[in-house]
C-alpha cells in the first residue's frame, strides 16, 4: 500500500505527524516516534519570551563585567544575538543527527525581530520546515478584525523573506471568514496551514479564585470544527494542509483524510498513551484502507471534501437546519 504524502514540497513516508509537544524535545522519544511510524516531528515551540530574556541575562551580565574591569570594555566576546536559546537550535541539531525524518521547528513569536531573527537560525541549525504557532488573542478592544489578520500576513511575509524552508501556518478558528484568510495566507506565501490551533482558555478555580493554569488534552469530540474546514479548504486553496486536534484512533485519522487533509497531527493521544501509539495509529489506518480495498492514500483524500460531495450544502446552513430538525423529531418521537 503506497502511503507516501506530500506535505510543504517535503514528500513523507505516510500522513502522520508528531505535532509539538514536550515528548518531542528528547531525542530517545525522537527515535521511537521514528521506529512507531511518524512521518515527521515538530519539535516543541520556542517562545520569543525566551529568546528576550536570554538576550536580557546576557546583555546584564556583559555590561557588569564591562562595568567592574575597565579590560572588559576592550576585550568582552562579540556575541551573535540574532540566534536566542542555544539550547533549541542544538535540540534541532541533535533530532537530524538522530533521526531521518523530517524535523519542523515551530516558532512562537510576538515582534518582527523575533520571528525573524530566529527563523534564521532555525534553518542555519537545519530544520527542514518552519511551523509558525501564531498564538495571539486580540485582548485589545480597538484591534480590528482587519488588524489581527494584517499582523499574520506582516508576520508569514518577514519570515517568508528571510528563510528559503517551507513555511507552514498554524491558525485558529477564530476568524471573521476562515476561508478568506486561508487563502489570503496562500497568496502571501504559506507552504502549508495547520487547522486549528487550540488557544489557552482560562478556567477559574472556585477554591482558592484563581486561574486554573492546566491544559485539557483535546478528544474526538473536538475533530468537528477542524474536520468541517478542512473538508471545505481541500482543493480551493494552493497550500498543504494538515490537521490537528482531536486525533485519538486511526478513526480520526481516516477522517481527516476523507475531508482532505494531506497529514494528520497528533499530541493529545501520544500524551495519553505513549510514543508507541504512533504505531497504532499507523496500523489502525492501514487496515481501515485494506478493508475498503484502497492501494493508497492518495485515492483516499478529499473523497469527502465539500468539492467533491454530491451535495456541497451538507456542510453549510441547510445542514444545520435538517440536523435541528431530525433532532427536534427524535426528541418527541
Amino acid at each position: 500500500m503506497d502511503l507516501t504524502t506530500p506535505y510543504m514540497g517535503l514528500m513523507l513516508k505516510n500522513p502522520l505527524i508528531a505535532s509539538a509537544s514536550p515528548l518531542n524535545s528528547d531525542l530517545g522519544n525522537l527515535r521511537r516516534l521514528e521506529d512507531a511510524g511518524a512521518a515527521a516531528v515538530v519539535l516543541p515551540s520556542v517562545f520569543e519570551e525566551q529568546i528576550m530574556a536570554e538576550r536580557r541575562d546576557i546583555e546584564l551580565s556583559t555590561e557588569s563585567a564591562a562595568a567592574g574591569f575597565v579590560e572588559a570594555q576592550t576585550f568582552a566576546p562579540r556575541i551573535d544575538y540574532s540566534f536566542g536559546p542555544e539550547r533549541y537550535l542544538d535540540i534541532v541539531r541533535r533530532a537530524k543527527a538522530a533521526i531521518g525524518i523530517p524535523v519542523i521547528a515551530s516558532l512562537n513569536g510576538v515582534s518582527y525581530t523575533g520571528w525573524v531573527d530566529y527563523a534564521r537560525g532555525l534553518q542555519q541549525a537545519g530544520a527542514d520546515a518552519i511551523e509558525l504557532n501564531i498564538y495571539f488573542i486580540p485582548a485589545d478592544l480597538a484591534m480590528t478584525g482587519r488588524d489581527v489578520e494584517q499582523q499574520y500576513l506582516d508576520v508569514l511575509a518577514a519570515v517568508k523573506a528571510s528563510v528559503s524552508l517551507p513555511v507552514a501556518v498554524k491558525i485558529g478558528p477564530y476568524f471573521s471568514a476562515v476561508g478568506a484568510m486561508a487563502r489570503a495566507l496562500a497568496d502571501g506565501g504559506a507552504d502549508g496551514l495547520v487547522l486549528f490551533n487550540r488557544f489557552y482558555q482560562p478556567d477559574i478555580d472556585l477554591a482558592t479564585l484563581r486561574l486554573k493554569l492546566d491544559l485539557e488534552l483535546s478528544t474526538p469530540a473536538e475533530i468537528r470544527l477542524s474536520l468541517l474546514w478542512i473538508a471545505i479548504l481541500h482543493g480551493r486553496v494552493s497550500v498543504s494542509l494538515a490537521a490537528s486536534t482531536g486525533v485519538e484512533s486511526a478513526d480520526e485519522v481516516y477522517k481527516y483524510l476523507l475531508a482532505g487533509a494531506d497529514t494528520v497531527m497528533t499530541t493529545s493521544s501520544l500524551l495519553r498513551h505513549g510514543v508507541h501509539h504512533m504505531g497504532g495509529l499507523l496500523d489502525g489506518l492501514v487496515g481501515l484502507l485494506a478493508a475498503r480495498e484502497f492501494s493508497s492514500v492518495a485515492e483516499v483524500r478529499g473523497r469527502m471534501s465539500q468539492k467533491n460531495l454530491a451535495d456541497p450544502t451538507a456542510f453549510e446552513r441547510a445542514n444545520y437546519i435538517q440536523i435541528l430538525q431530525r433532532y427536534r423529531f427524535a426528541q418527541t418521537a
